[in-house]
């Protein structure tokens, strides 16, 4: 059925992740897929980030920023799944896509977060973007 399973994470919405990542866990389960874990920072993206903060401080962020989604693959990653945690930096949308597209991902499940209609409009939805972009099938989880 499935041999690559993208699941992009978003560590700063706790709560949303971790239910895509039961449905991810099930479906590897059943046709034993590898999970490939993915965290976007925009920190690269945002000139005013990289003009008023020190590259030691950016590099810290990004070892934080790993060292939490290894732990977030430790709690929510069953052990018999095989799994590989990977860091981008970028719009999220476009690394998401990126990464299906390098690791050959055949499915990206992905969490989707409780917007108002205003706001999406205003800003999009980087699940939407993805669906959109995506050469592979892409499984977008509600919270529950």
């Amino acid at each position: 059925m499935y041999k690559t399973i993208l699941l992009p994470v978003d560590l700063n919405e706790e709560g949303f992740s971790h239910v895509a990542a039961k449905h991810a866990c099930a479906l590897a389960k059943m046709s034993g897929a590898t999970i490939h874990l993915l965290n976007v920072l925009p920190t690269s993206q945002l000139p005013m980030v990289s003009a008023h903060f020190p590259a030691s401080v950016l590099q810290e962020i990004r070892k934080s920023a790993y060292a939490s989604l290894q732990d977030f693959a430790k709690n929510h990653i069953d052990d018999s799944i095989a799994t590989q945690v990977h860091m981008a930096e970028g719009k999220p949308s476009k690394e998401i896509i990126k990464a299906a597209n390098k690791y050959n991902a055949d499915l990206i499940v992905m969490p989707s977060h409780k917007r108002a209609k205003l706001e999406l409009a205003v800003i999009g939805s980087v699940a939407a973007r993805v669906v959109s972009s995506a050469s592979m099938s892409v499984m977008v989880v509600k919270p529950q």
